[in-house]
C-alpha cells in the first residue's frame, strides 16, 4: 500500500473497508475516487502551494459557498493536505464539450460571479490576475528560472494588457475554467475545483474559458453575447482580447513556476511551450 493509500485510509469517516481508484487528469493535485459500503467520493490530496497562491482554506471556504448554491459537489470532510468531496454520476466535459454547451454553461458562470459573495464566509480571496504575473515574474527570477531572458518583455507586455482591459468591474470568479473542471450528469452543469477562486474581472473567466477550450472567433463573440445579453461592440471586443491574453499569459507563468517547484509526472516545459505560443500569437493579434 501506498503512502497516499495509508492516507486515505486514515481519512475518519469510512464505513467498512475502501475500494481506491486513481482519478487521472489533474496537474496540480491528486486525485482519487474512493468508494465504501455507503458512499462514492473524490479524494484530492494536496497542501497549501504558495508559489501559486494556493491556500487550501480559501478553497474549503470557497467550496462551501459553491455548493450552497447549487454550483459545486458537497465538501463532505477536510483535514489539512485532504479534501473529500460529494462523487456526481457525470460525465467530465473536453473542449469540444465545452464548445457544445455555452447555452447551459455560461448561466452556471453567471450564477458563480454573481451569487458565491452571497454565501462566501472570511476574508475574501483575491485573484488579482496582473498582480500573479508580476508575482510570478519575482518568483522566476529569484529561482533562477531558464525563461529569465523574456521576463522584462512578457511584464512589459502585460503592463499594456492591463491597459487595453481597463476599466473594470469585479465579480468572484473561478478563475480556472479548464474543460476537465466542468462535469454534466445529463441535466445539469457542475464546476470543480476552487483553488484558484476569487475576486476577479469577469472577462479573466470568460477569457480563459475561451482561451482553454480553442474557441473561434464566432463562439468568442455568442460567449460574450449569451453572457451580457446583447451583442459586444469591437471597443468591448478589444477589452476581452486583452483580458483573454492576459489569461494566457499567466497560463504561461504558471507552467514556468511549475517546471521549478512541481514534483508531478508532466511535461511543465511543453506545457509553457504551447502556451507561450498561445500568448505571443493573441498579443500579436492586438496589434
Amino acid at each position: 500500500m501506498t503512502s497516499n493509500e495509508d492516507k486515505i485510509n486514515s481519512i475518519p469517516i469510512w464505513n467498512g473497508s475502501i475500494d481506491i481508484k486513481p482519478l487521472e487528469g489533474g496537474i496540480t493535485n491528486l486525485n482519487y475516487i474512493v468508494q465504501d459500503s455507503e458512499k462514492k467520493v473524490v479524494v484530492r490530496l494536496g497542501s497549501d502551494i504558495p508559489e501559486h497562491l494556493v491556500f487550501r482554506q480559501n478553497e474549503i471556504l470557497v467550496s462551501k459557498a459553491a455548493y450552497e448554491i447549487g454550483t459545486s459537489p458537497k465538501l463532505i470532510h477536510n483535514e489539512p493536505g485532504i479534501l473529500v468531496i460529494d462523487f456526481i454520476e457525470s460525465k467530465t466535459l473536453d473542449p469540444q464539450g465545452v464548445r457544445n454547451n455555452l447555452e447551459r454553461i455560461i448561466p452556471v458562470i453567471k450564477k458563480i460571479h454573481k451569487s458565491i459573495p452571497m454565501k462566501l464566509d472570511g476574508q475574501p480571496p483575491l485573484f488579482w490576475v496582473f498582480y500573479v504575473i508580476k508575482y510570478y515574474a519575482n518568483f522566476l527570477l529569484k529561482n533562477e528560472s531558464n525563461h529569465i531572458p523574456i521576463i522584462s518583455e512578457l511584464l512589459e507586455k502585460s503592463d499594456r494588457l492591463e491597459i487595453l482591459s481597463s476599466p473594470r468591474y469585479i465579480v468572484f470568479c473561478h478563475n480556472d475554467l479548464l474543460a476537465a473542471n466542468f462535469l454534466d450528469d445529463g441535466s445539469k452543469i457542475w464546476v470543480v475545483d476552487w483553488e484558484y477562486g476569487g475576486f476577479n474581472d469577469p472577462l479573466f473567466d470568460l477569457g480563459g474559458l475561451a482561451s482553454n477550450n480553442d474557441f473561434d472567433r464566432q463562439q468568442e463573440e455568442q460567449l460574450l453575447e449569451i453572457y451580457y445579453e446583447k451583442k459586444p461592440s469591437s471597443d468591448f471586443f478589444i477589452k476581452y482580447k486583452a483580458m483573454k491574453t492576459a489569461s494566457l499569459l499567466r497560463e504561461t507563468m504558471w507552467s514556468m513556476v511549475s517546471e521549478i517547484t512541481s514534483k508531478l509526472d508532466f511535461d511543465y516545459g511543453e506545457y509553457t511551450s504551447e502556451n507561450l505560443t498561445k500568448f505571443n500569437e493573441a498579443f500579436e493579434s492586438m496589434r
